[in-house]
């Protein structure tokens, strides 16, 4: 590769799996993508996916490299992402925080929206009018205690792995089998696993695709991520109860129930616009956008020197030990 083409390592898997290179979109400008921890020497940028963050202690820095922290998951559930000593090691962030130096939202680009505002709505036959979703068992936003008390007071079917009451009949397509069982029922609860500022997930954009109204509980900021009067926010409710009268009250008043759909029938907001349009570009892309204007800025480039192990030689060690016992059981690490 030439010398002038960025070089950017995932050190860490996301999750159990190695980052899936050959899925990252072609940069309009050259850029080379490697899972070859090898290569760390030569890395100009090195990106860490927070929750495997117990993979980052053998990491060595070197002068000038530029270190990334990447996270699509909630501070909630991964503190690491709140902490000053661990966070001041990375120069630049990659989270669906807005303050992000790379943002990268669950929010669904303008096709999606354009496609979801045309489609027609459909029937609502189930006898129950609420459907839920949950295949986890993460509840750091309370919602088991939250379905326990509203069912008590009205109707909720409940798919996936985690609790539920009823089983998908016939073939099972996946998501396009999730999004068209949603779209038969009235409301769809949509809950966080976690509340926290701008994590706003699938949650929220499966029953909007659907053709469904969500009930949701999440981020205070909800709002800022869809069209205006889209969902209802439990939030506003002090109790279940109130919030299963209100749901009543909307099924035996179709018009007061239809306004929540009535989003479809006109463009987006412009202040959620603009944030469509930023997203334009795969996140992938935009972070390679910004490293090579650091490096640009970087007008010595980088910098001779020995390299440093910012989370100390302890951390080097437990790290290590573990790639060592998971190579000898013949698991990655």
């Amino acid at each position: 590769m030439p010398s002038d083409t960025p070089l950017i390592l995932f050190w860490t898997r996301c999750f159990n799996k190695p980052t899936d290179i050959a899925a990252t979109p072609q940069y309009p400008a050259p850029v080379e993508w490697t899972n070859d921890r090898r290569r760390l020497a030569e890395a100009d940028a090195v990106v860490f996916h927070l929750p495997n963050f117990r993979e980052a202690g053998d990491a060595r820095k070197y002068p000038g490299q530029l270190w990334v922290a990447w996270s699509m998951e909630s501070v909630v559930n991964y503190p690491v992402m709140t902490d000053a000593a661990v966070m001041q090691h990375f120069d630049i962030v990659m989270t669906y925080e807005t303050g992000a130096d790379v943002w990268t939202p669950y929010l669904p680009d303008a096709s999606w929206w354009e496609a979801a505002r045309h489609a027609p709505i459909p029937p609502k036959p189930e006898r129950a009018p609420t459907v839920h979703f949950q295949s986890s068992s993460i509840n750091k936003s309370g919602r088991d205690t939250f379905i326990a008390e509203l069912s008590r007071h009205i109707a909720v079917d409940c798919y996936g792995r985690y609790r539920p009451n009823r089983e998908i009949t016939g073939l099972d397509l996946g998501r396009q089998t999730k999004i068209e069982t949603i779209g038969r029922y009235r409301f769809c609860l949509a809950l966080e696993n976690s509340i926290a500022p701008d994590y706003v997930t699938e949650k929220m954009f499966d029953p909007l695709e659907a053709g469904t109204v969500p009930v949701y509980l999440g981020a205070p900021n909800a709002a800022a991520f869809v069209p205006d009067n889209s969902y209802i926010d439990v939030a506003s409710f002090s109790t279940p109860a109130e919030l299963a009268a209100y749901l009543h009250h909307l099924i035996e008043t179709p018009q007061a129930y239809a306004a929540y759909l009535a989003w479809r029938s006109r463009p987006l907001p412009e202040r959620l616009a603009g944030q469509v349009a930023d997203l334009d570009m795969h996140p992938r892309c935009r972070l390679a956008r910004l490293i090579a204007q650091r490096l640009t800025q970087q007008s010595t480039g980088r910098r001779p020197g020995k390299p440093s192990l910012p989370f100390g030689a302890e951390a080097f060690l437990r790290t290590r030990l573990r790639r060592w016992k998971a190579a000898w059981r013949g698991r990655p690490m």
